[in-house]
Formats: C-alpha cells, sequence, structure tokens
C-alpha cells in the first residue's frame, strides 16, 4: 500500500492483465489467448527450441563427441629416417632437430619413431621413443636419452 509521503513515480507501477472480466477489459471470450491452439489452450507451453516443421535446429546441427583433455601432451613424430643427415657422433636434441626443420617449435614434446634406416651412431635425447626406434639406434651403436 502506498502512502502520500511514499507515491510511486507516475506510470511506474502497472495493474496486472485482468483477463476475462468483462467486455470493459478487452479481454473477454478468449482472453487474449486467440481462437484455438495449442497455446490457447491450459498447460499448452511449447518449449523454447520448438521449431514446428521438418528436423529441429539441434538435431541437424553435428554433434561434439566428448571433450577435450585440459593436460594433453602432444609429441612430434621424428623418424630414426630423418636422423641419417646429421654427421657421426653427435649428439642431437630437440634443439637441434628445431634447427634442422624436423620440429617446428623447441618447446614441443618429441617422440623418436621406427621408420626408415639409420646408418650413424648418434646420441638422441627426446622425452618419448617407440620400441622399433629404440631397437635401430641401439643396432647403430648410439643412445636414447630421456629429455
Amino acid at each position: 500500500m502506498h502512502k502520500l509521503d511514499n507515491l510511486p513515480k507516475r506510470n511506474s507501477v502497472k495493474d496486472r492483465k485482468r483477463v476475462g472480466r468483462g467486455h470493459g477489459s478487452g479481454l473477454v471470450k478468449t482472453s487474449g489467448r486467440g481462437q484455438t491452439g495449442q497455446k490457447s489452450r491450459a498447460g499448452g507451453n511449447i518449449p523454447p527450441d520448438f521449431q514446428g516443421v521438418g528436423i529441429s535446429f539441434f538435431r541437424r546441427i553435428p554433434k561434439l563427441g566428448g571433450f577435450k583433455p585440459l593436460n594433453k601432451i602432444v609429441y612430434s613424430p621424428v623418424n630414426v629416417g630423418d636422423l641419417d643427415r646429421f654427421d657421426d657422433g653427435a649428439e642431437i636434441t630437440v634443439d637441434t632437430l628445431k634447427q634442422a626443420g624436423l620440429v617446428r617449435t623447441k618447446d614441443q614434446f618429441v617422440k623418436l619413431l621406427g621408420d626408415g634406416d639409420l646408418s650413424k651412431k648418434l646420441t638422441v635425447t627426446v622425452h618419448k621413443w617407440s620400441k622399433a626406434a629404440e631397437d635401430k639406434v641401439q643396432k647403430a651403436g648410439g643412445q636414447l636419452n630421456k629429455a
């Protein structure tokens, strides 16, 4: 209830719509709901994503499968055959591979894979390697170290 010392601003308070209360209200027979249809009936709410015809938008767009792990480590692959370009007895690190253009950035993790042949004795320091790569490096007389 408003008092004279605490009146609301002009036109700031609006009376609620009283439907079905006589011709003077202007909302008599159908109470502003229209003639027929789902929305004219009690409980006839339709979801906001309802489209009416065809396959709905949400069923047409491709689904995002699963999730992306935040701490996933991506390894840059380097094959044993690519190491044959280095000199015999050389020490190969991630920086060396970056300078040779085999790895894009030096802060990437590198995995040595066993494709190709190695004929030189090399000391290779990488983050990971496959069993085939380990066999080929040791067969050539080299060794693998963890970066």
